[in-house]
């Protein structure tokens, strides 16, 4: 499948996805959601850094809601433009790669999980980038073991804020949670390889894979 003129591409927690070009120029409510998300990254980052647990895991929840807002009116609205195609997946990764490294330096996450997450991100977006730049370029789409890593991920975060927040544990769920993200990690990333490695090699010219 051929990339059309001036399609996005960009990774969001995990998943490379291009998108049709939209309608730039204009600046909708949900871009100006997705700034909000921004500008809280600093703010949670800070908070978790200072010591006020219960602030930074009320800003994280607040960016996750956030995020299903803006999306929900862009799609229900028809308020999806280019500017957010960009944006929003940027907010999400910023959010959740800064939570994790600073919860990483703080000792509360191990830093191979940490290390793990940043560098399978980091593997997608070269391998697209890659792909294009050889002129092979792959349309990527998120596969189930993924969103789970995703969600996972997500869910380890918010377990060790809130922990952190009532000066509290859950007694084994955390490490259950590192655990099972590192799996995952490792998991989605082995699988968006092989994917790579398949259509690099030329099977499924005719059809890219779902990477």
């Amino acid at each position: 499948m051929n990339i059309p003129p001036g399609a996005a591409i960009f990774a969001w927690a995990g998943r490379v996805v291009v998108r049709p070009t939209m309608r730039c120029g204009k600046v909708t409510i949900p871009n100006f959601i997705t700034l909000l998300r921004f500008f809280l990254v600093p703010a949670i980052v800070y908070a978790i850094l200072v010591d006020e647990m219960a602030w930074a895991l009320a800003g994280f929840l607040i960016a996750g809601i956030s995020d299903g807002i803006d999306g929900f009116i862009a799609r229900q609205f028809n308020q999806r433009s280019e500017l957010g195609a960009y944006l929003d997946p940027i907010a999400d990764k910023l959010l959740l790669v800064s939570v994790f490294v600073v919860l990483g330096l703080m000792g509360e996450l191990p830093l191979w999980l940490v290390i793990a997450a940043v560098s399978r991100d980091l593997l997608i977006v070269g391998a697209v980038v890659l792909s294009s730049i050889v002129g092979t370029p792959v349309e990527m789409k998120p596969l189930f073991v993924s969103k789970a890593n995703t969600a996972m991920q997500i869910v380890l975060a918010a377990v060790v804020l809130f922990e952190l927040a009532i000066g509290d544990g859950f007694g084994a769920l955390r490490t259950w949670l590192v655990w099972l993200s590192g799996g995952l990690t490792a998991a989605s990333a082995a699988a968006y390889l092989v994917a790579w490695i398949r259509h690099m090699n030329g099977y499924g010219e005719s059809d890219n894979p779902a990477l």
